[in-house]
């Protein structure tokens, strides 16, 4: 009999950069790529894609490397958050819960059998554009900025991995990722329930 689905989490909602050139690395997400900003904290900024629903998808935060601090999934209720929490405790990944981020309610934190850190959450704050940049069209979270690359919203992601297989069996298990598979040892694409067209959120390549 084959493991009933699991609808727990609705897409990829933000995730975490580090970057040694945090003045060069704004000036090329905004400018070059289109993106905009909508808050800061920190040593992070916040930037969103123009019709991005939350305050944000991508935290650039000022670091000695580069590399992703974090990606983060949110979760379709509390309780979905919940039923993930606790498939993930005693399993070796967990981390555990957090609440420091601007934007968003309390976080669950884990790692992935390579080492990436997958951050679930439910509570977030959806974006509220100022006056200069209110859109024309209701369903619209934000004026088209019409500068770069006008990045519209984050839907996917690729990272590298040492272990495909176990990769995917950590997504599929304990998060419910469907399996769009390719060469599954070479290759593995995956995603949550998605809400839109999106059919791809997560892809894994295998490291060299």
């Amino acid at each position: 009999m084959n493991p009933e689905p699991i609808f727990d989490l609705a897409h990829l909602g933000h995730m975490e950069l580090l970057t040694p050139k945090p003045d060069e690395s704004l000036r090329f997400f905004v400018d070059v790529m289109g993106m905009t900003e909508s808050g800061r904290k920190g040593e992070s900024v916040y930037l969103r894609g123009w019709d991005d629903y939350e305050r944000y998808s991508l935290k650039l935060t000022a670091s000695k490397t580069s590399g992703m601090e974090h990606m983060a999934l949110r979760a379709r209720s509390p309780q979905a958050l919940e039923r993930r929490v606790a498939a993930l405790k005693g399993s070796g990944f967990d981390i555990g819960w957090t609440d420091d981020d601007m934007g968003q309610g309390p976080s669950f934190r884990c790692r992935d059998p390579d080492g990436h850190i997958v951050e679930l959450y439910y509570e977030t704050e959806w974006y509220q554009a100022p006056p200069e940049l209110k859109p024309a069209l209701k369903n619209q979270a934000q004026r088209f900025p019409a500068r770069g690359v006008n990045v519209r919203r984050l839907d996917h992601l690729n990272c590298l991995a040492v272990d495909i297989k176990a990769n995917r069996l950590f997504f599929e298990n304990y998060l419910g990722f469907a399996d769009h598979r390719a060469d599954r040892a070479q290759r593995w694409h995956g995603s949550g329930d998605v809400d839109d067209d999106v059919q791809q959120e997560l892809r894994f390549c295998l490291h060299p």
